[in-house]
């Protein structure tokens, strides 16, 4: 089976996540810093990721309003998910709301004792473990969204 990515956009950061060669665990794999909504930057980093990784499947965090409405970081996200697509066309793209995996990647990193300073450098990344995690739990369940 191939190994997924799953990703947590934000303005300056961008959270990723690969999964297992079997598809069942996600762990965290880096916090990939770019400037400011320069998103290209992202772009071309997850393309040598897929390749470098043989990644054929992703899932990006969805950040929508808590009444289900989509954000302006929802849009961001969409644009990101046609830009690789634009590079790599055979590329799997999902996307997962994401609404809660910031407060969740939060309580565990406070579980752990990690610092603020800690917490800060990581915080991107393990809520793109959380994406991917959920997203991996549905797809094993036959639940697909």
């Amino acid at each position: 089976m191939n190994r997924i990515m799953g990703l947590d956009l934000g303005t300056k950061t961008l959270g990723i996540a690969i999964s297992d060669t079997l598809g069942i665990a996600a762990h965290g794999y880096e916090n990939f810093r770019f400037q400011e909504k320069a998103y290209q930057q992202a772009i071309t980093h997850v393309i040598e990721l897929c390749k470098k990784e043989r990644i054929n499947d992703i899932v990006i965090g969805l950040a929508l309003n808590m009444n289900g409405t989509e954000s302006p970081s929802s849009t961001a996200a969409r644009k990101f998910k046609e830009e690789l697509l634009k590079h790599l066309p055979t590329l799997h793209i999902e996307f997962m709301d994401e609404r809660m995996s910031t407060m969740q990647a939060t309580r565990i990193l406070l579980e752990a004792d990690l610092s603020r300073k800690k917490r800060k450098q990581v915080i991107d990344m393990e809520s793109a473990v959380m994406i991917l995690e959920t997203y991996l739990r549905r797809r094993e369940n036959g639940n697909q969204h």
